[in-house]
């Protein structure tokens, strides 16, 4: 699967997505945890990361903009769990700070240098869930993919 899957929950205020990576477990680990990395696939192609601030560890924080032409977007959020399994952090988007998830990333190993990348984002409602669905979010989220996807084939993860 090269487009992410991506899921509402009909009980719980939760987004699902689902993609498939030629990479390891551990390549995928680092992407998601490296800031140079990181930065060189988050997002839409619009857009530009810049980290400015990233502590990928068990209680470490992070925030980055997203920058396109004039416009700055920030994000930022909590680790509350860094290990090669699994990643827990919140995500908050600074222009409606009131809406803060709780992400759980997983990374399932599929054998022959493959592997399927579980995401799931707990939200504070139906409502900001439902906002998040309308908002793009899937141009990012495969955008930045095809991008992670580059990074893998090129070997720079």
């Amino acid at each position: 699967m090269t487009e992410a899957q991506i899921e509402a929950d009909k009980d719980l205020p939760i987004i699902r997505i689902t993609r498939d990576f030629t990479g390891t477990p551990e390549q995928l680990f680092r992407a998601h945890t490296d800031p140079e990395l990181f930065a060189q696939w988050c997002g839409p192609d619009s857009t530009t990361v810049r980290i400015d601030h990233w502590d990928a560890r068990n209680g470490g924080a992070w925030r980055y903009t997203a920058v396109r032409g004039e416009e700055e977007f920030g994000f930022r959020g909590c680790f509350h769990e860094v290990s090669p399994e699994r990643i827990v952090q919140t995500f908050t988007f600074e222009g409606a700070p009131e809406g803060v998830s709780l992400e759980t990333l997983t990374f399932e190993d599929l054998g022959d240098g493959r592997t399927r990348l579980h995401a799931q984002s707990l939200v504070d409602s139906f409502e900001g869930r439902d906002a998040w669905l309308r908002s793009g979010m899937e141009t990012g989220v495969n955008e930045g993919y095809a991008k992670l996807d580059g990074l893998l084939t090129k070997g720079a993860v």
